[in-house]
């Protein structure tokens, strides 16, 4: 059931300090690894939200024994050494991609009786490039209902390591990822090594890199001896390394580093700075060289209004996710603003690229959309408008910016963002509140 309408007031001045939620992106894959290593890990910072959720949750019915802190953000985990205990299960994963397309992947080369299936969204979102490449190596995957999406029906079989498989690489990186995630656990990895070889550009390659320095954090180290190849190799095992934390995450900090330049700023997001894994963080090198005043510290990063923002072609291809802030930032520019490379926005939470162009047309903007491209041209006035959020929790906190440029902005169902930010509004009311202190 949606949630009631949420109308912001404009916002005249943005500043303040918010502490980022953990990642997503690192959150469930380290909960995964930590699950299948030998050993018990324990997780700090991990992300309260329902991607997480569903993670643990399908983690809990698997037999993986997982200690919880909500209030602490900890997890304690106790590795299952490669082998979770129940081997017949139904899990329902909601619409989280990065808990989907792994435990497919992880489950499919272990094989026994299970089922994966997820929110009607998740049955529109493809993952048959994955299910070919584990049929390739021996796993046994039925659709049960349209070929190439879910709901799965995984079979006893498993897969078995050594080869090459191909897969492509140019719908998600997801694909890859869950992948390699599970391929040190495919029946005989203990002998044989594995190469993965692309047959299409990679789109999103920092979340592979992001995939293959946890994986390293376990003891495996993949082989990457060019740009469409990786290698796992044999006798890889994961390994708990005792505690590991979870950067803040950097797309998330995506909207609050624009607030800082649209609304003045200064606005500093901790738990993410300069040397994060995550590819989102070069949303801010992208800000300041539209004009944005940047600066960054060891677990930090502030924004503050700069030069008039500029606009031009734009290659999100590191940035998918973050890329979404730049269609708002857009509105505030001097020139029109090109997104390319995001493609990948057509097979999210929801078609981003549709969603996105129908509700910047209803604030006022003039929007070109095609295949794998935005174009935003500046606003001259914009107008109050009620914003359809798709229950995709992006769009509702890429919008909230729309009150930073002098207008009201009225999202509909905006607890979408329980998805990975629970808490957003109201950290985006404290910047408010601090600009209103300060000034008073």
């Amino acid at each position: 059931m949606a949630s009631p309408d949420l109308t912001l007031a404009p916002v005249p001045h943005a500043e303040g300090t918010v502490a980022l939620p953990g990642s997503k992106s690192i959150s469930n894959r380290v909960l995964l690894i930590a699950a299948l290593a030998g050993g018990t890990t324990t997780v700090d910072g991990v992300l309260e939200a329902d991607d997480t959720d569903r993670m643990l949750d399908a983690l809990r019915v698997l037999g993986v024994r997982l200690e919880r802190d909500r209030a602490g953000r900890r997890c304690v985990v106790h590795g299952v050494s490669g082998a979770f205990p129940v081997r017949s299960a139904k899990l329902v994963l909601g619409n989280a991609g990065t808990a989907f397309r792994p435990l497919t992947a992880v489950l499919a080369v272990r094989g026994g009786d299970y089922g994966l299936d997820g929110v009607a969204r998740m049955r529109e979102r493809p993952v048959g490039d994955l299910v070919d490449a584990l049929r390739a190596l021996g796993a046994e995957i039925r659709y049960l209902g349209c070929d190439g999406y879910p709901p799965l029906a995984i079979g006893a079989s498993g897969a078995s390591a050594g080869g090459t498989v191909p897969i492509r690489g140019d719908v998600s990186s997801q694909f890859l990822s869950a992948l390699l995630m599970a391929l040190p656990v495919a029946r005989g990895a203990e002998r044989e090594s594995t190469r993965v070889r692309l047959t299409t550009p990679l789109v999103s390659r920092p979340y592979v890199e992001i995939t293959t320095r946890l994986m390293e954090r376990f003891g495996v180290a993949v082989g990457a001896p060019d740009a469409s190849t990786f290698v796992v190799p044999a006798g890889a095992r994961y390994a708990s390394p005792g505690t590991i934390a979870v950067e803040g995450d950097a797309s998330s900090a995506s909207y609050f580093l624009a607030a800082g330049v649209l609304g003045g700023g200064p606005v500093r997001v901790t738990g993410v700075g300069r040397d994060a894994i995550q590819g989102d963080v070069g949303f801010a090198d992208v800000l300041a060289r539209l004009g944005g005043d940047l600066r960054f510290g060891a677990d930090w990063i502030e924004a503050r209004a700069g030069r008039p923002l500029a606009g031009g072609t734009i290659d999100c291809t590191a940035i998918p996710d973050a890329a979404m802030t730049l269609a708002i930032t857009a509105l505030a520019a001097r020139e029109p603003t090109t997104l390319i490379g995001i493609a990948s926005w057509r097979v999210k939470e929801t078609d981003r690229i549709a969603a996105m162009a129908a509700e910047l047309r209803k604030v006022g903007a003039t929007v070109e959309e095609g295949a794998d491209r935005l174009t935003v041209h500046p606003a001259r006035q914009l107008v109050h408008a009620a914003i359809d959020t798709y229950d995709d929790h992006r769009m509702a906190m890429c919008f909230s910016l729309v009150a930073l440029l002098g207008t009201a902005v009225t999202l509909r169902d905006p607890d979408c963002v329980r998805k990975t930010f629970p808490g957003y509004f109201d950290a985006f009311r404290t910047l408010a509140r601090a600009s209103a202190a300060k000034s008073a």
